[in-house]
C-alpha cells in the first residue's frame, strides 16, 4: 500500500515537472513575438523568466540588451551585453552593440579593443564595420 502511494506521488510530481518544463521552453519564443510587436515590457519579463530556467541562453540576454537600449538604460544594456559575451565571446551582434555603447560613452580604449575583436569575429554584422569606424574616428583624441 505504501509503495502504491509513493508511486502515485512520484507520478504526480513528474507530471508537474513536465508541465513546468514545457512552459519554460516557450518563454523565449513568446518574448520574441512580443518584442517584434514592440511590447517591450511584456517581452522583457518573458526573457527574464527564460534566463531563470536557462541561464546560458545568450539570445535572451541579447534581447534584454536591445530592450534596455530602446529605454536608453546604458548600464543595464552593458550588463546584458557582457553576459552575452561571457556565454559566447564571438557573438558579433553583441560586440557591435557594445562597441557602439562604448563609443557613446567616449571610452576610447575599450571601443578600440572591441573594434579589433569585431573585425576578427564578424560574420553577420560585417556590413557594420564602416559605421563603427566612422563613429570611432569622431571619438579619437
Amino acid at each position: 500500500m505504501k509503495n502504491f502511494f509513493l508511486l502515485k506521488i512520484l507520478f504526480f510530481y513528474l507530471i508537474i515537472i513536465n508541465s513546468v518544463l514545457s512552459k519554460q521552453v516557450n518563454f523565449f519564443d513568446e518574448g520574441l513575438k512580443l518584442f517584434e510587436k514592440s511590447k517591450f515590457e511584456k517581452s522583457k519579463m518573458l526573457f527574464e523568466k527564460d534566463i531563470v530556467f536557462n541561464p546560458k541562453n545568450e539570445k535572451s540576454y541579447l534581447y534584454l540588451a536591445k530592450i534596455f537600449h530602446s529605454d536608453e538604460n546604458d548600464q543595464e544594456e552593458e550588463i546584458n551585453l557582457n553576459n552575452v559575451l561571457i556565454i559566447n565571446p564571438q557573438n558579433d551582434e553583441a560586440i557591435y552593440m557594445l562597441t557602439i555603447l562604448k563609443i557613446k560613452q567616449s571610452d576610447y580604449d575599450e571601443a578600440k579593443k572591441l573594434i579589433s575583436t569585431f573585425n576578427i569575429v564578424c560574420r553577420n554584422f560585417c556590413s557594420k564595420k564602416d559605421e563603427i569606424e566612422k563613429k570611432f574616428e569622431k571619438l579619437k583624441p
